[in-house]
């Protein structure tokens, strides 16, 4: 008789084969086996390592050997699984059979069915993120602040994402990401080609202050927003200016401006954006007008500063009538008047003086 004898230590367990047909497992200890043929195995295997890795695993599962010292997980083909295992993450499983020993740790597991939840969020997103193998089964997308980001799944609108990290998985479905900016943001509407009504070709050059305010409505209701917004800017400015002579356009850009903001904000709200001010930045006439309103503006300002000219003088000798007549009216003042411009003149040149007899020396005593 054939006595064969194992021995397993106490991290070890013992893995049991008869003819190649699994019997059990091994306990840590001696143990003896009446085996004549030698047809017993026995491989033992440490239970330090979390992880049972054995290509008999699925009967060795299908056994029951395994309960109270391991953890076993069987995913489905739409099954995912998250292992953490002395309360750190160590991976994420995909269909198959797993089993991990629980005698030396704690073994957490969070099964997931990714069919019904093709959106991955976690507490511990960003841990699970960061692991080896995350890249293997999920996608992530980064969502910037001042930004959202719509998610469809299938070509099926699902959800909004604000700004922050978001996860997928992988496998399950055409998952699609579109991001928008919601910040503020200026189109310049610059070189348009426009025949005001009386017949003057111009040049303008403008600019639309706009934001996204609802998301799902500029993607799905028109291919490129930005690309709409700039069209319908064309078509209001064509819609105005066409309709205004050019005296009206320069002369009131501003009111012309308030009438092409009106328009605009009416057209983009269809399709989600808000226009937040238009604004004329250029008027580009054509050279010959430019030279014609030159020289219209030039003897504009002539006849101006000639008719300027013409009231002062008129001011002027409105006021020397005005004292001529004060000194006819009174001799004495006309005395002094004649004694200060004596004075100026004194004091500007050499003047001598001649008295003579009923002369000036008479009228100054008499003034006197």
């Amino acid at each position: 008789m054939v006595v064969r004898t194992f021995k397993v230590r106490e991290f070890e367990r013992g893995f049991t084969f008869k003819d190649r047909v699994f019997k059990g497992i091994l306990g840590p200890g001696r143990h003896w086996f009446v085996d004549p043929l030698f047809k017993v195995r026995v491989s033992t295997m440490s239970v330090r390592a979390p992880w049972i890795k054995h290509p008999d695993l699925d009967v060795i599962v299908k056994s029951g050997a395994l309960k109270g010292e391991a953890r076993v997980i069987d995913l489905k083909e739409n099954e995912r699984a998250l292992v953490w295992i002395n309360g750190r993450f160590e991976t994420i499983l995909g269909p198959g059979l797993y089993a991990l020993w629980t005698v030396f740790h704690t073994v957490d597991v969070e099964v997931i069915d990714a069919r019904q939840a093709v959106r991955f969020d976690h507490r511990s997103l960003s841990v699970i993120l960061n692991a080896k193998d995350a890249d293997a089964w999920l996608d992530s997308h980064t969502v910037q602040a001042g930004h959202v980001a719509l998610f469809f799944h299938d070509g099926e609108y699902r959800a909004t994402l604000e700004p922050g990290t978001h996860a997928f998985w992988k496998g399950e479905g055409k998952v699609t990401i579109q991001p928008l900016d919601l910040r503020e943001s200026v189109l310049d509407v610059s070189g348009q080609e426009i025949m005001t009504a009386d017949k003057v070709a111009l040049r303008l050059n403008g600019v639309v202050t706009y934001k996204v305010v609802d998301a799902v409505r500029a993607v799905t209701r028109v291919e490129d927003y930005s690309q709409t917004l700039y069209r319908e800017a064309q078509l209001a400015f064509r819609a105005v200016i066409g309709t205004e002579n050019l005296d009206g356009i320069l002369g009131r850009k501003d009111a012309v401006a308030s009438a092409l903001e009106d328009i605009l904000k009416g057209r983009a709200a269809d399709f989600g954006v808000e226009v937040l001010s238009l604004g004329i930045r250029d008027v580009i006439l054509p050279g010959e007008m430019k030279d014609l309103m030159n020289k219209v503006t030039e003897a504009q300002k002539a006849a101006e500063a000639s008719l300027i000219t013409r009231r002062e003088e008129t001011a002027a000798m409105r006021s020397q009538a005005n004292t001529a007549r004060l000194l006819e009216a009174n001799p004495t003042l006309m005395r002094l008047r004649e004694l200060e411009v004596l004075e100026k003149v004194a004091a500007t040149t050499n003047l001598n003086v001649v008295l003579g007899e009923g002369g000036l020396a008479e009228r100054v005593v008499k003034l006197l």
